[in-house]
């Protein structure tokens, strides 16, 4: 296990600057994710620190060494892919020993960390197939003992979800979730999936156009977000925001005068938002009346959409989530017929605010 520095590492292909200065440190043992959309930088960022690929500038220090200069193989990391990446030919046995053995290790030794690690895996019956006979759960943990057998300082995991289904996908992610507080080793991964992100690490890295947004918990990431970014970011269904404007204490939300718990001076332009799980079905500390316009049904709970009296804030890249109005997410309602009047409710001190100009939060 090792500590892993990163000390204003960029990146820049020709003019374009695809990751921006970037300083962050992985505790020893730690499970860190880097989350964030597509081309956000995320996957370069675990490249450079992999030495797949270098960097244009900055340095990455694991445990006691800067290894910013060193080959993949002299950085005593071990990587697991998205695709899993095993030779079609070898058995289980060989294809997790197969590092060992291109370190000249003996036949004894090699024998003795792979049956350990299928152990761990729960793969030990499967040791003498080739990777065409396994399930797509199966092959990622073979992929998974391979880089276990190392014995690295760190595990740095590149969406190795991605190709699974969404049930074996959560499969996988209590298993990895588990291989890590058995093993303890330093763990870097990268992810899409903000679901991922929040069920397995104990920090999250929510990136943005090559970019650090915010750093912490996964409840604090939540609970607390730095921006709107992150705000829109984590949750699903994402968060309604409407825009408003400060009035003596009070903003307008939906037809209503609502207590402002930031402090802002009056006239100043927020964006207000208000997490969908947040409204109530019934009466409440705010109550309003909505007719849905849409009903989706999930069993425990309704997805509800309703206007959002023209308040409606759209972020980039959100037009079509926001086109279908305002989101409520509620359980234990009983029937709920589109068109229907409904009463819904939510507390002020639910609600998040945020200057519209910066888009950075506003708190108490």
């Amino acid at each position: 296990m090792a500590h892993i520095s990163i000390k204003d590492v960029h990146k820049n292909y020709g003019a374009v600057q695809v990751l921006k200065p970037f300083s962050l440190d992985v505790e020893d043992g730690e499970f860190l994710v880097l989350v964030g959309p597509s081309g956000c930088g995320k996957s370069t960022m675990l490249k450079i620190l992999a030495g797949l690929e270098p960097a244009s500038g900055g340095d990455i220090f694991i445990g006691d060494r800067n290894v910013t200069d060193l080959a993949p193989g002299d950085r005593d990391i071990a990587m697991v892919f998205q695709n899993y990446a095993l030779y079609p030919h070898l058995t289980v046995a060989q294809n997790i020993g197969f590092g060992l053995k291109m370190r000249g290790m003996s036949a004894a030794e090699i024998d003795t960390r792979v049956q350990a690690a299928a152990k761990t895996l729960g793969v030990e019956t499967y040791l003498e197939r080739k990777p065409k006979d396994l399930s797509g759960g199966q092959r990622q943990r073979v992929a998974l003992g391979r880089a276990i057998v190392r014995e690295p300082q760190a595990f740095l995991m590149d969406e190795p979800l991605s190709n699974l289904d969404a049930k074996l996908r959560v499969h996988m992610r209590a298993e990895i979730g588990e291989l890590h507080k058995r093993v303890g080793v330093t763990t870097v991964y990268v992810t899409h999936d903000q679901v991922e992100a929040m069920t397995m690490a104990d920090r999250v890295v929510i990136m943005r156009g090559g970019e650090i947004q915010q750093i912490a918990a996964p409840d604090v990431l939540f609970q607390k977000p730095d921006n709107l970014f992150v705000a829109g970011f984590i949750g699903s269904p994402g968060m309604n925001m409407l825009r408003a404007r400060a009035e003596s204490g009070t903003v307008n939300l939906l037809g209503l005068k609502v207590p402002l718990s930031a402090s802002v001076a009056d006239g100043t332009e927020l964006i207000v938002g208000l997490r969908p799980e947040h409204i109530k079905a019934g009466p409440g500390p705010v109550e309003f009346t909505i007719k849905p316009h849409l009903v989706e049904s999930l069993g425990s709970e309704k997805y509800l959409y309703f206007d959002g009296h023209g308040q409606i804030y759209a972020r980039a890249g959100d037009d079509e989530e926001n086109s279908k109005g305002l989101i409520a997410r509620v359980s234990h309602s009983g029937p709920i017929a589109e068109g229907e009047e409904l009463t819904l409710s939510f507390d002020p001190a639910d609600l998040y605010f945020f200057d519209a100009q910066s888009e950075l939060a506003v708190r108490a």
